[in-house]
């Protein structure tokens, strides 16, 4: 698992691109044990209005309804560790592996992942980093609502 991989790249393009539409910049991609993208996203809270269209949750969505069989053996790819919305996504389907940019700005359900199975890799991509914390430093309203906290 590295930055180079295909999934993860596709991931930090999503990112990019949420934060280009004033979004918050966390990307996913779903991809099946073949090395087959089968859904990318990234945060649309924001741009959407919406309670849980995080990285992850799009990825899934943009996947569209699969069998079961089709998670066996498949990699999340996100820029950060996953919240627990997220966390319990990929449990929920079986996902074997989550791959993070990084855990520096937002530590997730690393250790629930782990308990339940899956692999947890972390890249500590500085390029993920700086992109969540300046992001962190100049909207924390907006941070602060998408991980649960604050008012």
């Amino acid at each position: 698992m590295s930055v180079n991989d295909a999934g993860f790249k596709a991931a930090l393009e999503e990112a990019k691109i949420g934060a280009s539409e004033g979004g918050i910049p966390i990307g996913a991609c779903l991809v099946d044990k073949d090395g087959k993208i089968l859904g990318r996203g990234h945060n649309m809270r924001i741009q959407k209005s919406s309670a849980i269209l995080h990285g992850e949750t799009s990825a899934l969505e943009n996947a569209g309804r699969l069998p079961a069989s089709a998670y066996k053996g498949s990699t999340m790819y996100t820029t950060l560790s996953p919240c627990d919305m997220c966390t319990g996504a990929c449990i929920l389907y079986k996902v074997s592996r989550l791959v993070m940019g990084e855990n520096k700005t937002f530590v997730g359900g690393e250790e629930h992942l782990r308990r339940n199975g899956i692999e947890v890799v972390n890249l500590e991509s500085k390029e993920c980093e700086e992109l969540m914390a300046k992001f962190i430093r100049e909207h924390p309203e907006d941070w602060d609502e998408d991980v649960g906290v604050g008012k």
